[in-house]
């Protein structure tokens, strides 16, 4: 019986050191409560720009607005929107073009329950 009670103890903890989570969060992404939210594209020159969405929660089918907001040494935009799109098998993604300056940088967007969520900023080098 105590063998037994050990080798679950064991597996739980095998299971939990499987499930943690690795590594950090890439450039350009934020982690939400309900997913990962992270914009893609090639900052500082003229080129397509994708904000995309992926949820925990598979199963549950959801819409959300899609977009991006850009800055500056000078400014922060206003955000620009790719559209409202609904979730499939957990993601969402929308994209558009974006002609980008060497020092700019941009963040992804998304609005969904009337509330705006974000990713860090993906900068340019220059």
């Amino acid at each position: 019986m105590r063998h037994s009670r050990v080798h679950a103890a064991v597996l739980a903890l095998g299971g939990l050191l499987v499930l943690a989570p690795v590594g950090v969060t890439p450039d350009g992404c934020g982690d939400l409560t309900g997913g990962r939210l992270c914009v893609e594209g090639p900052v500082g020159a003229k080129g397509t720009f994708t904000t995309r969405y992926v949820r925990h929660d598979t199963a549950a089918p959801s819409a959300a607005q899609l977009g991006y907001q850009r800055k500056d040494a000078r400014i922060t935009a206003f955000p620009g929107w790719f559209g409202t799109l609904r979730t499939e098998g957990g993601s969402t993604a929308g994209a558009g073009t974006l002609d980008t300056a060497p020092g700019e940088c941009v963040r992804g967007l998304i609005h969904h329950g009337g509330r705006d969520y974000v990713t860090e900023w993906l900068c340019s080098d220059g």
